[in-house]
């Protein structure tokens, strides 16, 4: 048996149930195999073994009160993977789905994608199973101040900086940042994604959005082509969703759907993102009400959003949302390029459909590393006290994606697998993290 091999079958045997985790760590150790096999190095330091075992995992209860006086009680979590080449870096999430095997998914996702930032940020991750839909803002202010008193132990500008997820916006990071600084009395920079009246960064709401783009314009490029006259359809309708349409809008393209948890619309005349931003943003309510502004759009709670012909997909929603039989729908109906802004999407047998199909394929640590690249620009303006203009976080964010697509590609080329981003992608991310650790010795 080869070493990745043994080590890919005793993570499975050591974290039963973990099927998300697995399946994140069995893309990434196969991926990366040629190049371990080729440094014996990194057998010798034991550098999986290390890698796919988290520094630690914090878990911890979350008690608060709701409006009606009833005390509740919810998990909270904190994963902090790897920090061999900065502090954790990693958002928290906040939904019913929320368990250990998937914060563990996400963190070790977590630290090649910020590997491929270019950034001196690890990989961590966190959050709980408190759902933030119907609560009022007491309520939700009352389990961040909960989740804080915990999670401040653990977490500081130089040691692990979280930011927000699915749940997780501006409304929650304010809560949270105000507890720790009510506990510590620091104000540092030890979140990311705050408000611009206390240290966020321009175009961080944009970032992950217009990251997706600005990579799949680049891979688009490699085959003579832009999103200018393309029909998108872009599964969600979250802060991802949201301005990767309106990139994709400003670059030419038509977004005709999107969706959300209830249902999907279609617009053949292209979405009103101004009125999903109403919907969404403003009024938090579901797509439902896009109807109200657009009358002669289709609204479904039936049937899957991949059904409506396009030539660029962007799944942005959550993981394992695009199967294989969405795939060949989407292949059937001549997709072109699929371009990944959740955390992993898309199922192995979807993406290997699509890379059989010759469709361009650009995978999530790759394709959605903006909005952390991000992060990391605001935890630079916080830790020199400056705040940047958007255009110059803009340009700064269009330069990473650009450089994480050139990463990526050639990466993908030295190691005889050219055009295939998803091991490119996993082979840059690797190596920068395995040298660092090698560096490091054994810690």
């Amino acid at each position: 048996m080869s070493y990745v091999s043994e080590v890919l079958q005793n993570l499975i045997e050591k974290n039963l149930g973990e099927n998300l985790f697995h399946q994140a760590a069995t893309e990434v150790l196969e991926s990366i195999a040629p190049v371990v096999e080729a440094t014996p190095a990194y057998e010798k330091a034991g550098i999986l073994e290390r890698l796919t075992e988290p520094d630690r995992a914090i878990l911890f209860r979350v008690p608060w009160v709701d409006d009606q006086g009833v005390v509740r009680v919810n998990k909270g979590y904190r994963v902090q993977f790897n920090n061999a080449i900065g502090p954790y870096k990693g958002g928290l999430r906040l939904h019913p789905s929320v368990n250990l095997g998937v914060i563990k998914f996400l963190g070790f996702e977590q630290i090649f994608k910020n590997s491929l930032t270019g950034l001196p940020i690890g990989g961590g991750k966190g959050g709980s199973d408190f759902d933030p839909k119907g609560k009022s803002d007491r309520e939700v202010m009352a389990f961040c101040q909960s989740f804080m008193t915990e999670l401040y132990k653990y977490i500081g500008a130089d040691v692990d900086v979280p930011a927000g997820d699915i749940g997780v916006g501006a409304r929650e990071i304010g809560f949270l940042y105000g507890q720790y600084k009510r506990i510590t009395g620091l104000y540092e920079g030890v979140l990311t994604g705050k408000g611009l009246t206390y240290g966020g960064s321009l175009a961080r709401t944009q970032a992950t959005g217009y990251g997706l783009v600005y990579l799949m314009n680049e891979m688009l490029a490699t085959k003579g082509e832009t999103f200018k006259g393309k029909t998108v359809v872009v599964s969600g309708a979250g802060n991802v969703a949201i301005y990767a349409a309106e990139k994709a809008t400003t670059l030419g393209g038509k977004v005709v759907a999107m969706c959300d948890s209830t249902g999907w619309i279609y617009d053949a005349e292209g979405v009103d993102l101004k009125a999903i931003k109403q919907i969404k943003e403003v009024e938090r309510k579901r797509l439902r009400e896009y109807k109200n502004y657009r009358p002669n759009a289709e609204y479904h709670e039936d049937g899957v959003i991949w059904d409506v012909p396009c030539d660029i997909a962007l799944p942005c929603a959550t993981q394992n949302e695009l199967h294989a039989d969405h795939a060949a729908t989407l292949i059937k109906n001549g997709v072109f390029a699929v371009g990944e802004g959740a955390n992993m999407p898309s199922t192995p047998d979807a993406i290997h459909a699509f890379q059989s199909a010759g469709v361009l394929f650009a995978p999530a640590k790759a394709a959605n590393a903006g909005g952390v690249a991000t992060s990391a620009l605001e935890m630079s303006q916080n830790s020199q006290r400056l705040s940047w203009t958007f255009e110059e976080v803009d340009a700064k964010l269009h330069g990473i994606m650009v450089g994480i697509f050139n990463q990526m590609a050639a990466a993908a080329a030295k190691y005889g697998h050219e055009g295939d981003y998803v091991v490119g992608a996993n082979i840059a991310g690797f190596v920068k993290v395995a040298d660092a650790m090698l560096a490091q010795g054994v810690v």
